[in-house]
């Protein structure tokens, strides 16, 4: 039997980085909520191997992962290909400068999933929008 394969254009793939299962798993309900495929990913390994299979269309990244850990390298990452992201944390006051400087709208924790995904969602429409001319 030929495995079946979805598009990633017909049912968008959102990469979801958190080190947090209860909160990956809220937000993964969301996306499936909404029609989408989530990529969940509990470190930056697993992120990073979901960009590399090129199927991720939009990101929701936790900025402070466990053992010092940022979303640093995914969202850079994300960034080169043109995927559109927004930053998801709790550690708004603890963020250094070169998070900071990653461009992604922050959504603030605690956030409701629904808000969040919507948000990406905004996210990802504005950066597919055509440049005013």
């Amino acid at each position: 039997m030929n495995p079946v394969i979805v598009s990633p254009v017909l049912h968008p793939h959102i990469l979801v980085l958190d080190d947090e299962p209860m909160i990956l798993l809220d937000l993964e309900f969301a996306i499936e909520d909404i029609g989408c495929i989530p990529l969940a990913a509990l470190n930056t390994t697993q992120a990073l191997r979901h960009v590399e299979n090129g199927c991720v269309t939009a990101a929701i990244l936790d900025v402070s992962l466990g053992g010092g850990q940022t979303c640093e390298c995914v969202a850079r990452e994300l960034a080169a290909r043109g995927v559109p992201y927004i930053l998801h944390t709790g550690d708004l006051d603890r963020m250094d400068e070169a998070v900071r400087q990653l461009g992604g709208k922050l959504v603030p924790k605690p956030t409701p999933a629904s808000v969040v995904v919507s948000t990406m969602l905004e996210a990802a429409q504005q950066s597919r929008a055509p440049e005013p001319q």
